[in-house]
């Protein structure tokens, strides 16, 4: 029998801290799950919500695939990105297989600036005909994994016609589909948020919605778009963006730069605006400070760079996308979007020559930590998460396989999450919209 130790602090000094503790263990508990480990796609496609149509992203693919036969093929793609030797043969042919089997990973039908203002029957028929469009794609499993619109935003001149965009579209799904066919990887987008209110309506429209159209509560969630200083920075010094983080009630999913939007509300001249801008840089970083820990998930913007024609080059805009793409997923923004099919063969390319460049590395480091050998690196858990996580989303973006994975670290991808996100499966309980009374 061991001999007790001398101590000072009774079971009061204990009660009293968990007392005064409560809050925050409540706090950390609720407001910052971490990260589910659920697949995060690399890229959303956003197309004008009246060019919509089922089977659009094998066209899109397609699309992809002659822009690179017309370059002169898969070696002229690893030329322009300028991929590692020593990778190059096994990024090729998972791009070329990524354009035939699943092109568009999340796609998103725009009715917002994609559409523009073409009266309200024009966009009645559209929208109506975009939701039997998905339902189409959906029965033909040509649907991407993930789907779903951004209707217009909250300002005044246009809350309405978004309000009742939103309403048709998901009223409609739900009409062709049931309440329990909606697609799992629905996504709505709100843009041009300025402020909290205007998330608070939005929890309260999709609570709506649930209650009359029989879904589950809590069915619906939707990503915010970053596109205005005011949401970085309010007008009282406060920081808005993470104000209505844990205003969503546990809604909102992710959190989407725009590129062009934040760049021209700052001042920022037309030929300058890029994802590289300092402006943009400030913007992305306080983005990226306000979600850490709560499971919400980032994306980058776009490049407005294309092919000036159908049949020009597309390697001069694989050379910037591609280094933009490599950017973004080295500040840890790991989807972007893209806004045309010349875009794809870059996105998949620079994001799979990442996640493979130093993965033998990274696997050795990993298995000599779960095999608890300290050869070389002394990992604890605090760097093997990021291994692990390095890993996992290589894996879930096709650039890593599982038989690698098993090869190379020994271990299975669900050994993998559990090691890069263990506080994976708890779940956040839904969050108060304090403040809302009054208004």
């Amino acid at each position: 029998m061991t001999e007790p130790y001398a101590t000072t602090f009774t079971e009061r000094e204990f009660a009293t801290a968990a007392e005064w503790l409560a809050p925050t263990d409540l706090l950390l508990e609720t407001a910052y799950p971490g990260d589910d480990g659920s697949r995060q796609p690399i890229h959303t496609v956003y197309i004008p919500g009246q060019h919509y149509r089922a089977g659009i992203a094998q066209e899109w693919g397609e699309r992809a695939a002659a822009y690179v036969a017309a370059a002169g093929g898969y070696a002229a793609l690893g030329e322009a990105l300028e991929l590692p030797p020593a990778e190059r043969a096994v990024v090729l042919d998972r791009v070329r297989d990524k354009l035939a089997s699943e092109p568009i990973e999340d796609l998103r039908i725009d009715f917002e600036d994609g559409f523009g203002d073409q009266g309200d029957e024009a966009e009645d028929a559209a929208v109506v005909a975009a939701a039997r469009a998905l339902v189409a794609d959906l029965a033909a499993g040509t649907a991407p994994p993930y789907v779903g619109i951004r209707f217009k935003c909250f300002e005044v001149a246009t809350r309405e016609r978004g309000m009742r965009t939103l309403d048709l579209f998901l009223t409609t799904l739900v009409g062709e589909l049931g309440p329990e066919g909606l697609p799992e990887g629905l996504i709505l987008t709100l843009p041009k948020v300025s402020t909290v209110e205007q998330v608070h309506v939005m929890v309260m429209l999709v609570e709506r919605l649930e209650l009359e159209l029989g879904l589950a509560p809590g069915r619906l969630t939707f990503e915010v778009q970053i596109e205005t200083p005011q949401v970085i920075i309010a007008a009282d010094g406060t920081f808005p963006i993470a104000r209505f983080l844990h205003r969503g009630a546990g809604r909102i999913s992710g959190l989407h730069y725009g590129t062009y939007d934040y760049s021209a509300s700052v001042g920022v001249s037309a030929a300058q605006q890029s994802l590289e801008h300092p402006a943009a840089d400030f913007a992305k970083e306080v983005m990226q400070v306000a979600v850490a820990g709560t499971g919400v998930r980032l994306s980058d913007g776009s490049t407005n760079v294309i092919p000036a024609s159908e049949g020009a080059s597309a390697v001069p805009t694989w050379q910037l996308h591609g280094r933009l793409v490599t950017r973004s997923l080295e500040r840890a923004y790991y989807q972007g979007w893209d806004l045309h099919p010349a875009h794809l063969p870059s996105r998949f390319a620079a994001s799979y020559a990442f996640f493979r460049t130093g993965v033998a590395e990274v696997s050795t480091r990993l298995r000599n930590y779960v095999q608890q050998n300290t050869e070389g690196f002394l990992d604890e858990p605090a760097t093997a998460r990021p291994l692990a996580a390095f890993l996992a989303r290589g894996l879930q973006s096709g650039a890593v396989t599982a038989a690698e994975l098993s090869d190379n670290v020994g271990i299975s991808q669900e050994q993998l999450l559990e090691i890069a996100y263990p506080q994976r499966g708890r779940a956040a309980a839904p969050h108060t919209n304090e403040g809302a009374e009054g208004r």
